[in-house]
C-alpha cells in the first residue's frame, strides 16, 4: 500500500461541510492575486523612485527663483544650474531681461576637482563685481551699494575695503585688466590678471 492510498483511507471517513470548502476556495483564489499586485505596485513604485533620483541626480539640474543684488538693486532671478553651470535670468531696472551665466570648479584638499555646489555659486554671485561706464567711470558695486572709484587708481591699481554689517570684503581692482578679492586682505595684482 502507498502512502497516498493510506490517506485516502484515513480521511474517507472525515467530511467537510459546503461552506467550509466554499471558503477554502476563495482564500486560494486571493492568495495567486494579491502577491502579483503587491509585485507590480512594487515595481511600479520603484521605476517611479529611480526615474526622480536620476532626475535630482543632474539630468534635470536646479532651478529655482533666488534674490541677487544687480548693480545695487535686490533683483528676483532664476537661478538655473546644469552640471556645474549656471544661468541666472532676470529683468533689470530698465524691465529688460537680461542673462548672465558662468561656473566652475572647486578643488578639493587631495587635488580632485568638483562642480561648485548650487549654495557655491548663491554665494559667488552675492561677491562684489567692478563695473566700467562708457565714460570710464569705475564702480565696485556690492549687495545694495554701488561706490564710485574712478578717481582713486594709482600706477592702475585701487584697493578698496567695502563693509556691510559684520563682512567685510578687501577688494583690488587693476583698471580694466580684472579684479578680486578677500574676507581677509588685500590681494596683490601681480597675481591676477583678468584682461
Amino acid at each position: 500500500m502507498t502512502n497516498s492510498e493510506r490517506y485516502k483511507r484515513a480521511f474517507s471517513a472525515l467530511h467537510a461541510s459546503g461552506e467550509f470548502m466554499e471558503v477554502k476556495t476563495m482564500n486560494k483564489t486571493k492568495k495567486r492575486y494579491i502577491p502579483r499586485l503587491a509585485a507590480v505596485c512594487a515595481a511600479a513604485v520603484l521605476i517611479f523612485a529611480l526615474a526622480a533620483t536620476a532626475y535630482a541626480a543632474d539630468l534635470g539640474g536646479i532651478r529655482r527663483t533666488v534674490q541677487v543684488w544687480i548693480h545695487g538693486d535686490q533683483t528676483n532671478a532664476v537661478l538655473d544650474i546644469q552640471g556645474g553651470e549656471y544661468t541666472l535670468a532676470y529683468t533689470d531696472s530698465q524691465g529688460q531681461a537680461q542673462e548672465r551665466g558662468g561656473g566652475g570648479i572647486a578643488i578639493e584638499p587631495d587635488g580632485t576637482e568638483r562642480h561648485l555646489t548650487e549654495a557655491e555659486i548663491v554665494e559667488h554671485l552675492d561677491m562684489p563685481e567692478v563695473e566700467y561706464g562708457a565714460d570710464g567711470s569705475v564702480t565696485v558695486w556690492w549687495r545694495g551699494r554701488g561706490l564710485d572709484i574712478t578717481d582713486s587708481f594709482e600706477d592702475g591699481v585701487c584697493y578698496v575695503m567695502l563693509t556691510d554689517g559684520g563682512e567685510t570684503k578687501y577688494v583690488t581692482v587693476k583698471y580694466e585688466h580684472g579684479y578680486a578679492f578677500s574676507d581677509t586682505a588685500y590681494i596683490s595684482p601681480d597675481t591676477f590678471d583678468g584682461g
